[in-house]
């Protein structure tokens, strides 16, 4: 009993040369083909392959993009519901600060309400000076 051996890529390749030399050899004969059409012809496996590669890649990033986007879809509602209240109430608390500002007295009261005292306040110091120490 003779034992079959199992091709490996070496001899697949060598194969697929062999019969590449033998198709072209037997078409030379019916009809002129460049051997870099040849060449071309036996890379299109390789890249077919390598271009679903890349296709099943790119669905999988997709499909993981859309799946994101769902679940972002309700706080991207809530926040286009309620930017135009955030709006209004920043727009409305102008208003009263400028309104309020324009009053006569109200500078002294934010002195008293806790605005810098003149403690704290720093204050120039002469050239050459150095600052106290406590």
């Amino acid at each position: 009993m003779t034992s079959r051996r199992t091709p490996g890529p070496k001899d697949i390749k060598a194969a697929g040369r062999a019969a590449a030399e033998t198709a072209q050899s037997i078409v030379s004969d019916a009809m002129r083909l460049p051997p870099a059409s040849i060449q071309l012809a036996s890379q299109l496996p390789d890249l077919i392959e390598n271009m679903a590669t890349a296709t099943a890649r790119l669905n999988e990033a997709i499909d993981r993009a859309e799946r994101y986007l769902a679940l972002a879809d309700p706080m991207i509602r809530t926040m286009d519901h309620l930017l135009p209240q955030l709006e209004r109430l920043v727009a409305t608390s102008d208003e009263v600060f400028k309104t309020v500002s324009s009053l006569p007295g109200v500078s002294t009261i934010g002195r008293f309400a806790g605005g810098p005292s003149s403690s704290t306040r720093k204050r120039p110091r002469a050239k050459g000076t150095e600052p106290r120490s406590k």
